[in-house]
C-alpha cells in the first residue's frame, strides 16, 4: 500500500505525522502544500478536493484519504501495530490519549496559523500581542503536561516508559514551535529531558522541519 502524506514543513500537525510514519518504518512519500504562498495552497480547489477542511496533513491511503493528525496516529497504531505507539494496558492507552489531546486539541488550536492570520488581519492585533496570546496559551498547556508527566508513574525516558510513542510524537513538534516563539522552557525540566532523549534517534532527526524537502 502506498501512502503519501500532504503536508507542510513546519505544521506541527505534519511533523506528528512524519514521526509516527518514521517510527513505525513505513515507506511514505511526501506532497508539499505551501500553507502561506500565493494565499496558500491549502485553499485551492485541488487541495479542497481532498480534505474540504482545508488543513494539512492529509494522508492518501491508496486513494484514500485520512485526515486530522490523531485519527492518523490511530489509524498507523491499529494497521501497524510493531512497533506499538501505545501501550497495553487500557488505563494507560487512555493516559497516553490524555497527553496527546492535551497537545492537539487543547493548545494547538489556539496558535496554528489559521488562528494567528486571523488575529492579525482580521481582528487587527499587533504583533507582539500575537507573540502574547501564542505564549500565554502554550505556556499554559506545557504546565498542565509537564505536571500530567511530574505525576504519573508511567513517565520514563520519555512521555510514558522506555521507548517513544504516541504522545512524543504530539509533544516534539509543540516544543518546536514553542521555541519558534521564544517560549520559556526552563519550567518545564520532564518536557526538556524528553525532548533531549527524542532528538537524536533517526526518526525524530528525519521528520524535523528543516529536514523536509519543502523547508524553506
Amino acid at each position: 500500500m502506498t501512502l503519501t502524506l500532504h503536508g507542510y514543513w513546519r505544521s506541527s500537525a505534519s511533523y506528528r505525522v512524519r514521526i509516527a510514519l518514521n517510527l513505525k518504518g513505513l515507506e511514505w512519500h511526501h506532497v508539499g502544500v505551501h500553507l502561506v504562498k500565493h494565499g496558500g495552497a491549502q485553499n485551492g480547489s485541488e487541495f479542497g478536493a481532498i480534505n474540504p477542511q482545508k488543513l494539512v496533513p492529509v494522508l492518501d491511503i491508496g486513494g484514500t484519504y485520512l485526515t486530522q493528525s490523531l485519527s492518523i496516529l490511530e489509524y498507523l497504531e491499529e494497521q501497524y501495530p510493531d512497533p506499538a505507539l501505545l501501550p497495553v494496558g487500557a488505563l494507560e492507552r487512555a493516559q497516553v490519549r490524555s497527553l496527546c489531546e492535551v497537545i492537539a486539541c487543547e493548545m494547538h488550536p489556539l496558535n496554528n496559523l489559521r488562528v494567528l492570520k486571523y488575529l492579525v488581519t482580521d481582528m487587527e492585533i499587533s504583533q507582539q500581542a500575537k507573540k502574547e496570546w501564542y505564549c500565554h496559551w502554550v505556556s499554559e498547556g506545557f504546565e498542565a503536561v509537564e505536571a500530567m508527566l511530574e505525576n504519573s508513574a508511567h513517565t520514563g525516558k520519555f512521555c510514558h516508559g522506555s521507548a517513544p510513542g504516541m504522545a512524543d510524537c504530539c509533544l516534539i513538534p509543540q516544543i518546536y514551535n514553542a521555541r519558534r516563539f521564544d517560549v520559556p522552557l526552563e519550567p518545564y525540566p520532564n518536557i526538556l529531558r524528553i525532548e533531549e532523549n527524542c532528538r537524536d534517534l533517526l526518526p525524530f532527526k528525519n521528520a524535523h522541519p528543516e529536514n523536509q524537502p519543502d523547508a524553506e
